[in-house]
């Protein structure tokens, strides 16, 4: 573990999420994802998540995005299953591990943790609604006045 000092800063932000997109993207387990499936573009996915951290971490309220709906359009096209989000857990918390130490540092790791599960419940409960729904297990139901 070669820790500096803690997350601080926007570059400090900015140099995380480079650091860790450098290996995501090279990774046998989920690097297809992001260039296979995402096909990101690395240079204007690295502000916006750079300051989604930047928000979560240093509270500038820079980031306005919403982060579900890209995972959910992901999804749709390659299922996201519980082994991708502990890869890119163990990705995350290395990378942070490598370049930081501190409070923010630890926040990271706990945010991403906390982010990956409810990602993950809400894949997973969509995917089982839209069974429920093929199946023709879901009732559509009327409410209000009954119509003559």
């Amino acid at each position: 573990m070669h820790a500096g000092g803690d997350i601080e800063t926007h570059e400090d932000c900015e140099r995380l999420v480079r650091a860790f997109y450098g290996r995501a993207l090279t990774d046998p387990m989920i690097g297809y994802l992001f260039t296979d499936i995402a096909h990101l573009d690395l240079e204007a996915h690295v502000p916006v998540i750079s300051s989604f951290w930047e928000t979560v971490l240093l509270g500038s309220r820079t980031y306005g995005g919403g982060a579900f709906a890209p995972h959910a359009s992901l999804d749709a096209k390659s299922p996201l299953r519980a082994a991708h989000f502990e890869r890119w857990l163990v990705l995350w918390r290395t990378t942070v591990d490598e370049l930081f130490a501190g409070e923010r540092a630890e926040l990271a790791k706990a945010h991403a943790l906390r982010v990956a599960a409810a990602f993950h419940r809400r894949l997973e409960g969509r995917r089982e609604a839209v069974a429920a729904y093929a199946a023709g297990g879901l009732a559509v139901t009327r409410h209000g006045p009954a119509m003559a």
